[in-house]
């Protein structure tokens, strides 16, 4: 039997742009506790994104690139007599953002520019224009949660 719910640590918005999202998103960028690199880069990224979009600034090609990574179904392993179920359940808006953030991080290491700033900004580039590594992610996600519409009975 599990005891209590984690309590929810309400972090400080970001200085710049005075935005809670840019704060967990530098958090969890951050290596060893190095919070002045992770967000050296995170603001970084968003004046590069600046200087290459005239049209649209970095923050709000940022916000786009988070909403549209946001997952609205994934599946969870359940097991029912002796056999696993892949059950789709629909995600918490909490799980939302840290699954977007953590995908878009994640894809964003994996490139191939030069440096962290770049790899970023064009990750982030990719996810607010619905392509890149990060947005196939969502996708094959949702895929496989509609696969397994069969099975959300087991749902609880």
């Amino acid at each position: 039997m599990r005891r209590r719910r984690a309590q929810v640590r309400e972090v400080l918005p970001d200085p710049i742009y005075g935005s809670k999202i840019i704060t967990k998103f530098i958090n969890s960028l951050m290596y060893d506790g190095k919070k002045s690199t992770a967000t050296k880069i995170v603001y970084g990224a968003l004046e590069l994104i600046d200087k290459k979009n005239e049209e649209t600034k970095g923050i709000e090609v940022f916000n786009d690139a988070i909403e549209n990574i946001k997952p609205i179904m994934e599946v969870k392993s359940r097991r029912v007599g002796g056999a696993t179920y892949q059950v789709p359940i629909e995600v918490r808006p909490a799980r939302q953002q840290a699954l977007a953030i953590r995908w878009i991080i994640s894809f964003a290491r994996k490139r191939s520019e030069r440096t962290m700033v770049e790899k970023l900004a064009y990750e982030l580039m990719d996810a607010a224009n619905s392509k890149g590594a990060s947005f196939k992610k969502k996708e094959d996600v949702y895929k496989m949660a509609e696969a397994n519409k069969a099975f959300a009975h087991y749902r609880w």
